[in-house]
């Protein structure tokens, strides 16, 4: 079986994504950093891999996998245990929408190379750049505090951690990086909470990635 290789920057929430994933399915894989600080996913090299010259990406069973949806979608069908998208069309289509809220409400606007540009291109003021951010993390995950809840248990989707976990997660981390309080959001944070207690998911952490040098 050929190798499976990440790669991967630490603090890329997209790419905390799929090392949840990675890991919560036991799945053994390589690492390959990428700094993103050091715009190496802008590369010849990388993007001869990856065209549009983002992470994550996944080399998996010959294929070249991009968009963290996409990836764990893939490794969903490939490697069904545990499952992270339900089988049953309602349930299935409220993990999307709650992982999607995450994935193309919130973290778009938010990620490193849009708040690049706000502040390098359009020469708004770090002050300005960070209530951008904490602007668009508060009415998005204020939405999915009122789209979880209903159905919550211990995890945004009953007592089993889903995809929608695994995209909660790395945004709530990013949300405290950035000082955004997050307080007024008891469902997600005790769906974070339980997360966090499963080494699949603590193992992922930032906190525990090697660092580029």
């Amino acid at each position: 079986m050929s190798r499976i290789i990440l790669y991967d920057y630490y603090r890329s929430s997209a790419c905390y994504r799929v090392r949840i994933a990675l890991n919560l399915k036991g799945i053994e894989y390589e690492k390959r950093p990428v700094n993103l600080l050091e715009s190496e996913q802008r590369s010849d090299d990388y993007r001869s891999l990856n065209p549009e010259g983002l992470v994550p990406m996944l080399e998996i069973d010959g294929h070249r996998l991009t968009q963290s949806m996409a990836i764990l979608t893939y490794l969903d069908s490939r490697y069904p245990t545990p499952p992270l998208i339900p089988a049953m069309a309602p349930e299935r289509a409220h993990v999307g929408e709650m992982a999607m809220i995450v994935a193309c409400d919130i973290h778009p606007l938010n990620n490193l190379r849009v708040l690049k540009y706000l502040k390098t291109e359009l020469g708004h003021s770090q002050e300005e750049v960070d209530g951008w951010y904490a602007h668009w993390i508060r009415e998005g995950l204020g939405a999915l505090e009122k789209i979880a809840s209903p159905k919550a248990g211990k995890f945004l989707v009953g007592d089993m951690p889903t995809a929608a976990d695994v995209f909660l997660v790395p945004q709530l981390y990013n949300a405290r990086r950035f000082n955004v309080p997050v307080d007024d959001f008891p469902t997600l944070l005790r769906a974070e909470e339980n997360a966090n207690r499963i080494e699949a998911f603590a193992a992922a952490h930032p906190d525990r990635q090697e660092v580029p040098a």
